[in-house]
């Protein structure tokens, strides 16, 4: 994972999974958002109730392998593409204990301006701390 900028460890919980006995789908987003918001806070810093926030534009996954109860996961996260107003994240959440890759994703965020409710352009210093 070396090309990945930030990495969040996450621990499987029992209500993670489904009856079948694994992680839900639905349950990634959440661990991919744990990873980006931690990945915004240590590349950007913790925004405060005046700065821009951004909102998810675009959810792209792909399943490569499945995750249980108990498992110990690495969500990597790195940003690929900053444009005007939106950047692009990429992740991969794997399994460290045998290297078994369990999901790739791309999201697409808009910096948004919550007060105005309209998306606004990505600060240089966002960009400098991203790039």
């Amino acid at each position: 994972m070396s090309e990945f900028r930030y990495t969040k460890d996450v621990e499987v919980r029992f209500r993670d999974c489904d009856p079948l006995g694994h992680v839900n789908n639905a349950v990634y987003m959440t661990y991919l958002e744990i990873a980006r918001w931690g990945y915004w806070c240590h590349a950007v810093g913790t925004p405060g109730p005046d700065d821009d926030g951004f909102i998810l534009a675009r959810a792209e996954v792909d399943f490569r392998g499945q995750a249980t109860h108990g498992d110990m996961l690495a969500v990597a996260v790195r940003a690929e593409r900053i444009g005007r107003s939106s950047f692009t994240f990429v992740s991969r959440i794997t399994r460290p204990a045998d290297g078994a890759l369990i999901l790739e994703a791309t999201n697409v965020l808009v910096m948004y301006d919550y007060r105005a409710k309209t998306p606004v352009p990505v600060r240089q210093s966002v960009r400098d701390r991203l790039s």
